[in-house]
């Protein structure tokens, strides 16, 4: 069996949930950290490598972190502890419907700062990776100066036909103004080889009136494999050079949290793609993990819940 390595960038945050002055329970979350451990866990049986590339510092909850992380099968070779900076935290509070809200304390996080060095350990290993995955939460909380730096790796990754993914994660608060957002975006997608695209999120990213026209103007993007994600609308799917397609999602009695939902589904997609599936068969198991996550709380649901998922599917 051939080993596939993958290295994903970004940040994770200590997490808090449950409702402001109340209890709180703990735990640990953000969006490229969410995919790589499913990815980790999807993966595992095909051998994939899943290695996350962060900054960390050098606290004990810094520490904690990289345990949890190692005990999820995460290669930890790519991180990087930043002296005097810690990991950032966030609140998330969700409603009777399953919706959530944020609040964050992330501005001196030791990601932001993970470019800060000569020559990073994402940089130096990069003729190793098969594959690089990073989302719009990856460059938006990157200075300029580690944006570009992250961009010329793309770009040394897709010319040496490495497959270079983008998740368009957009949140407006990470981004000093629409305009260098919308700029960093095309810019990744132009460098990118597989696009995960949120329909919602391109709309919003682009000031378009409907989620239709979002869908319009996300088939016209150039780049070579993509998937446009509407809700529970089906998955559009498009393999590099092929015809759109539709992936069908599940239905969920019960939407307990929606946390992780989009992060699971790039995992999902990503763990059967890799192991050699279709682009579509690859989509629907990434709508059925997705659509298991949401019945749980929290943005990482324990093993056992997903065990079933967990095993490589010809």
């Amino acid at each position: 069996m051939t080993v596939k390595k993958i290295a994903l960038v970004g940040e994770c945050m200590l997490e808090l949930q449950g409702q402001a002055f109340g209890a709180m329970q703990q735990g640990f979350g953000g969006d490229t950290l969410n995919t790589a451990v499913y990815l980790a866990r999807c993966g595992a049986a095909a051998g994939l490598q899943v290695l996350y590339a962060t900054g960390l510092g050098e606290d004990s909850l810094s520490s904690g972190l990289l345990q949890r992380w190692a005990a999820e099968s995460i290669d930890l070779g790519l991180v990087r502890r930043v002296a005097g900076r810690m990991p950032g935290l966030y609140l998330i509070e969700v409603d009777a419907q399953g919706e959530r809200s944020f609040s964050y304390w992330r501005d001196t996080s030791a990601a932001k700062a993970y470019f800060e060095t000569e020559l990073t350990p994402l940089e130096a290993r990069a003729d190793e990776w098969d594959a690089l995955y990073l989302s719009g939460i990856s460059l938006a909380i990157l200075p300029p100066a580690g944006r570009e730096r992250l961009f010329g790796l793309m770009r040394r990754l897709r010319e040496r036909g490495a497959l270079v993914v983008f998740d368009n994660n957009y949140r407006p608060r990470l981004w000093p103004d629409l305009q260098e957002a919308r700029r960093c975006f095309m810019q990744a997608f132009e460098l990118c080889s597989l696009a995960l695209v949120t329909a919602d999120d391109h709309q919003a990213l682009l000031g378009l009136a409907s989620p239709e026209a979002a869908v319009v103007a996300a088939q016209a993007l150039p780049v070579p494999e993509l998937l446009i994600k509407r809700g529970a609308a089906p998955t559009l799917v498009r393999a590099a050079g092929g015809v759109w397609q539709q992936a069908a999602t599940e239905k969920v009695a019960r939407v307990v949290d929606t946390t992780a939902a989009g992060d699971s589904f790039a995992a999902g997609y990503l763990a059967r793609r890799l192991a050699g599936a279709t682009a579509l068969d690859a989509a629907l198991f990434a709508n059925r993990l997705a659509a298991r996550v949401i019945q749980h709380r929290g943005a990482l649901i324990p093993r056992e819940n997903m065990t079933d998922l967990m095993v490589v599917k010809s």
